[in-house]
């Protein structure tokens, strides 16, 4: 199966060392028999065609969903065309967002501030650590999307779409390390240091991230009529 990743932002320079965010997921899904292929649509690279993959992914950003870019619009219409002939898509953090306003839901810079770093989320009544680095977020669901995983904080914090769209808006990805060199070269003066000293402290508490790695790859290879 052919997972096709489409990069929305590329990692701060001093952490560039572990490669584009492409990496980053393949690192995470690797062991399940997928071949990958990423296309930095942030830079206008597209895929031809929702057909060019098996599956997509989308990947988080700096940038907002909201925000005026050209490489926004044609994201969008991809998005709708894969949902529409169901081609099976996951999104993180952004692509959680971008999923979420391309279908008729609304993303906002959050009014209550900023989540970063190892957080617990309520999955069906189970907790699930993940870290999340992230003060816009899904404030209006699609009619489509249903809520699977929420914070106070974050009440949309997970969205399935039927058998199509899986989409979260913590990382996975993101390992300790990964949010410590978050910390140092994008938190300071962005996030309040109270939350950043927070973060640091958490940076050695154990997180699910390979079990959501799990819930991903079946995502991908679930049979569908």
């Amino acid at each position: 199966m052919k997972i096709g990743i489409l990069m929305t932002g590329h990692p701060p320079d001093s952490l560039a060392g572990n490669g584009r965010y492409d990496a980053y997921f393949e690192r995470l899904l690797d062991g399940n028999g997928f071949e990958f292929e990423g296309w930095a649509v942030v830079d206008g690279e597209f895929p031809p065609g929702v057909e060019a993959a098996d599956g997509w992914l989308i990947t988080g950003s700096r940038h907002g969903a909201y925000e005026q870019h050209d490489w926004i619009p044609p994201l969008e219409d991809f998005i709708r065309r894969a949902f529409e002939v169901g081609v099976p898509m996951i999104g993180v953090c952004f692509g959680h967002q971008i999923i979420a306003q391309a279908l008729g839901g609304q993303v906002e810079k959050f009014a209550g501030g900023w989540s970063v770093g190892r957080t617990e989320y309520d999955m069906g009544g189970r907790k699930v650590a993940i870290n999340a680095w992230h003060q816009d977020q899904v404030t209006q669901r699609p009619g489509s999307a249903e809520v699977f995983a929420s914070t106070d904080f974050c009440e949309n914090a997970g969205l399935v779409y039927g058998d199509r769209i899986w989409t979260i808006q913590p990382h996975p990805e993101y390992d300790s390390d990964f949010i410590d060199g978050l910390i140092s070269s994008r938190g300071r003066g962005v996030v309040p240091d109270p939350l950043l000293e927070a973060a640091r402290d958490r940076l050695d508490a154990p997180t699910d991230r390979m079990e959501v790695a799990r819930t991903m790859a079946e995502f991908f290879m679930k049979e569908r009529a």
